[in-house]
This record gives C-alpha cells, structure tokens and sequence, in this order.
C-alpha cells in the first residue's frame, strides 16, 4: 500500500516522530485536522512539507502566521477588477481556500480578523467570497505552535478544530540523534490525490464493531469522572479516525488496538494528557501490553531520576535494586503469558539499564 510506504520512507527520515507520522497520515485518510505543539527546530514544518509533498496533484499552501498577518496573506487579495464593479471578491488562486492540504505555522497568532474566516474554512470547509459560500476542498489542515494558547485569548474554538494534537519534542536518544546528523537522504515513495481519495473513500466504509463502540463508551464514562469531557461532536469525529487506522493497518473493521489513537484526541489541557492515555490504554489493549508499558515508563522515571542525581554512588544502588524489582516483574508475566515479544524486549531493555548504571556509575 503507497500511503504505508510514504509512512515508512518518513519513518526512515524523521528520527523519533513515528507516532506524529503515523498520525498525520490518519489525518489525511480521516480528511481531519491534527496540532503540532514544539519548540522551534523540532522538524515540525520539514516533516509536514515532506508528506504533502508526496500527495502529487495536490495543491498545497503553507504561511508563517504572526499577529500582524492579513486576510489576504491566507485568503487572497481584493480583485480590482471586481471592486470597480462594486463587488468585493478575493481572488483565491494559490492560496488557503483552493488547497487540499495546508500547513499554518504560529497559528495561534491569527489575529481577529483572519480567525472567524479561518473556522468557518477549518471546520464546514467553507469560504465566503463576496458573502456567498463557496465549498473548498480541504482535506487537512496541519497547525503548528511552539506553545499552547493561553487562556482568555479567544483561541478555544480554534484549538478545539484539530482532532489530532501531538507534542514534538528534540530528539531524545544518542543513537537517533546521530542517525538524524548522518542521513539526508530521502526515501522516494508517493501517492496520487485520486489514490488518496480511493482511501478516504475506502475508510468510510469500515466496519466499527459493537466492542469498539461499548470501548467508547467507558472511555467517555471515566473520563468524565476525572473532570474530563470532550464533546459529544468529538466523539462522533474521531469515528473517522478509528476507521482510517484500520484502513492503515490494512483492514476493513475497526478493533479495540485501533482505539489507542485518541490518546491524542480526547484531552482538553496538556495536564490531561497521561489520564487520557492511561485511560485509552486499559480499554484499547490486553492488561499485559499495558502493565509492558507502564513498566518501561517506571524503568525510564528510575533513570532521569539517577541522571537527575549526577550517577551519584546511592542513588545508583537504589536505582538498581527498583529495576530488578521489575526484572522479576516481568518474569513473571513471561511465565503466565509466554511468547509474548513485548514482555522479552521489555526484558532486554531493563536489563541493559542495569548494566549500563553497573558499568558507568558503580564501575562494575
């Protein structure tokens, strides 16, 4: 499948953006909008402008916003021609209202005057040229924002428009940072926009079965214990999502391990976000993968907290004590849950860390 190999091929480019990859794609096939929310320099603009790239016949725009940009630098300017009619009418060739795909970095800077129309283009893809509505065909709008909007602004409703929200951090491991340094090469794979449509037309014919939808349900339910509470417009959006990653994943239904990405979808604020994942995980997959998880999680907290404490002598011990404490952990839900890959690499990995500590802070 095409749409798998321009995934891969970025993948093979974007070191440690696998998830924000993969999400983008859905994004395209869900015909939704996704959030990228980084500092500068994390690759947000390079990776969004690669996979639009290589959707041929697609029309694409793309513009820096900053508080004193203009309507016309998105929508176009006032035809002359037009006006000495007396008509006020944009002349919307090569910008936002004709494109397929966009990408508006700051966007959280668009200011009054571009904000409404931008909703209004964003959400019903819609444009009104000279008062009357015109349709656009818009499939995704990727935004871009090296923070979050600060209440009382007025950006809510803007913030609200993008089902998919992803945070993009520097990259993290040595090993991947230097692959980043020494590869440039790109990976050639594209698609066409009518390939591209097959797909969303495709995803609109998944089956979502009645576990995925009962799944849903509790979702919504704990989340509202924990003062969380997405619309019930979200809700019915991110069906789109659920059915395009099993389009992804090569399949016609939906399944309960496709819930997993609206880990991105169903918080409000950034301090929601580990309840909402925690909660997606304990209904979009078996109780070993999560445990797996949560596993790695504390076994990757035990060493920012060493690191934290410059390796000193104790804290390494302690360290080491807590990591085996997991080791056996995890053997035991070798033994209960054999031939499961997950719990042999989780293994691997916190075995490594216990030598990497007994070999650079305890000299062993």
């Amino acid at each position: 499948m095409k749409i798998k190999d321009i995934q891969m091929a970025l993948n093979s480019q974007f070191a440690e953006r696998e998830e924000v990859v993969e999400g983008l794609v859905i994004a395209m096939i869900a015909r939704q909008h996704a959030l990228l929310i980084g500092p500068p320099g994390t690759g947000k603009s390079a990776l969004v402008s690669d996979l639009t790239e290589r959707i041929t016949g697609a029309n694409y725009f793309q513009w820096l916003l900053t508080r004193f940009s203009t309507p016309e630098e998105l929508f176009g300017p006032v035809s002359l021609k037009e006006l000495e009619q007396g008509v006020y009418k944009r002349n919307t060739a090569g910008k936002l209202p004709e494109a397929h795909t966009s990408f508006l970095d700051e966007i959280f800077k668009a200011n009054s005057s571009i904000l409404n129309a931008l909703l209004t283009l964003i959400n019903e893809r819609m444009f009104y040229n000279d008062r009357a509505p015109a349709q656009v065909p818009l499939m995704s709008l990727i935004g871009s924002s090296n923070e979050y909007p600060e209440e009382g602004e007025g950006l809510e409703a803007l913030f609200d428009r993008f089902l998919l929200r992803y945070e993009v951090d520097y990259i993290g491991e040595d090993q991947s940072f230097v692959s980043m340094l020494k590869d440039s090469t790109a990976i050639p794979a594209d698609m066409s926009i009518d390939e591209l449509f097959e797909l969303q037309f495709f995803s609109d014919t998944v089956t979502i079965p009645d576990e995925v939808y009962d799944a849903l349900s509790k979702i919504r339910r704990e989340l509202m214990d924990e003062g969380i509470r997405p619309s019930d417009r979200r809700f019915k959006q991110i069906l789109s999502v659920i059915r395009a990653k099993a389009v992804l994943a090569g399949r016609d239904y939906a399944e309960l391990e496709d819930l997993m990405i609206l880990k991105h979808s169903l918080w409000e604020k950034p301090e929601q976000r580990d309840k909402v994942a925690k909660i997606v995980r304990n209904h979009a997959q078996d109780a070993v993968k999560t445990r797996v998880e949560e596993i790695e999680n504390e076994a990757a907290d035990i060493l920012k907290g060493l690191e934290q404490s410059n390796n000193s002598t104790d804290m390494a011990v302690e360290s080491t004590k807590k990591l085996k404490i997991l080791v056996s952990e995890l053997k035991k839900l070798q033994k209960d849950s054999p031939n499961r890959p997950e719990v042999e690499q989780a293994i691997v990995l916190v075995r490594k860390s216990l030598n990497d500590i007994a070999s650079q802070v305890l000299g062993v």
